[in-house]
């Protein structure tokens, strides 16, 4: 009997495709526990909550961080995700040497409408077992945020985090890796439309 298996990635084996030219420069791909992922088309809310985020991050981290939008973050040795956002150390070569690893990374930001499920189930465990200690979730389906926060991993082997806190879009956020910087939703969620 023969068992067919799918083919897993390592980081290498994913970054040597990249350079072989395997994937177009227009295509939107991660990787994630070994899998090439194709990235789902954005709808006009998802767009529009990143061209807000765009807009009021930067005027908030300025100089203190480096705001990465679409850039990938090394996590496993077979896990490079690309998230909406990622708040991120300085570093002095701007990250050209190696993408960002997780002692780099300060928050992580998803915008999720069809790709809520994905965001909350498969990145969550993801991240948490990177040791990322913050992610946030723009969940565009409930309209409001997600914070989770202090990763953890339970007695079976799963990863997750001990904390979720949900934040209304006509309310203020505090920047979990600069206290003093908050972010007020209501600039950065679209409003609700009938769908």
């Amino acid at each position: 009997m023969t068992i067919i298996q799918p083919k897993r990635f390592t980081l290498d084996e994913y970054h040597k495709l990249t350079e072989l030219g395997f994937f177009h420069e227009d295509e939107h791909i991660e990787l994630i526990n070994g899998e090439i992922i194709q990235i789902i088309c954005k709808g006009t809310a998802h767009a529009t909550c990143l061209r807000n985020l765009l807009r009021e991050i930067p005027k908030l981290v300025r100089d203190r961080a480096t705001l990465q939008s679409k850039a990938p973050i090394t996590l496993l040795s077979n896990s490079e995700p690309e998230p909406d956002f990622a708040i991120v150390k300085n570093s002095s070569d701007d990250y050209l040497s190696a993408h960002p690893i997780p002692t780099d990374v300060l928050l992580v930001m998803e915008v999720a409408d069809s790709s809520l499920s994905y965001d909350q189930d498969v990145k969550i465990s993801l991240y948490a077992q990177a040791g990322i200690s913050d992610y946030w979730i723009f969940n565009l389906f409930d309209n409001y945020l997600e914070c989770y926060s202090e990763p953890y991993q339970d007695n079976y082997g799963k990863y997750g985090y001990l904390n979720k806190r949900i934040v209304l879009p006509n309310q203020v956020v505090v920047l979990p890796c600069f206290p003093d910087l908050s972010l007020e939703l209501s600039k950065v969620f679209p409003p609700k439309l009938n769908y």
